[in-house]
């Protein structure tokens, strides 16, 4: 397991671990509440195949996968996940998604939490662009990724097959 520890004042970001299932599947399995998401746990073992499984431990390989948990310090608990998708044939690329606990949205973790992945993307692993692929109808991702300096690149109608139905999917962009 890569050994990355991404810290804010109030939030402390790490690798995704086995003792963390209890968690995500708390905030994660609600179909209605994250309807937007791609994955949605039917059971605690779903979360821990994900995370044994799905889940690459190595930061920064080609085709791959990473996922770091958002933790708040105060609490010292799990609130969310952060995922990040190192493309297969540009290593300049990288993608992001976010899931942060329904309960903690609205005070401002997933722009704390987003702007440290993006200067550690940037910064250290000298990534030149990164990309978020939303739902359209998702007006709050869509809001944090444009607060965070993410520009609308493209706009596929009909294109994934999500949750049971198709959806359109928004690519947002940030290039440095």
């Amino acid at each position: 397991m890569t050994e990355i520890e991404l810290e804010t004042r109030r939030l402390l970001l790490r690798p995704i671990k086995p003792t963390d299932a209890e968690a995500l599947f708390n905030y994660r399995s609600d179909a209605e509440i994250n309807k937007y998401q791609g994955w949605i746990p039917k059971s605690e073992e779903d979360v821990h195949d994900f995370i044994n499984h799905r889940v690459c431990p190595q930061i920064d390989m080609a085709g791959t996968w990473f996922q770091l948990v958002i933790i708040q310090k105060d609490a010292r608990s799990v609130i969310g996940d952060i995922a990040i998708h190192f493309d297969a044939e540009d290593h300049s690329l990288a993608e992001l998604g976010i899931t942060l606990d329904w309960r903690q949205q609205g005070k401002g973790y997933a722009r704390e939490a987003l702007t440290v992945v993006v200067d550690y993307l940037f910064q250290k692993l000298h990534k030149q662009k990164l990309v978020a692929s939303i739902d359209p109808r998702n007006t709050s991702s869509i809001k944090l990724f444009e607060r965070l300096g993410f520009e609308k690149e493209a706009f596929y109608a009909k294109s994934l097959f999500l949750n049971g139905e198709w959806v359109d999917d928004l690519v947002m962009r940030l290039q440095h």
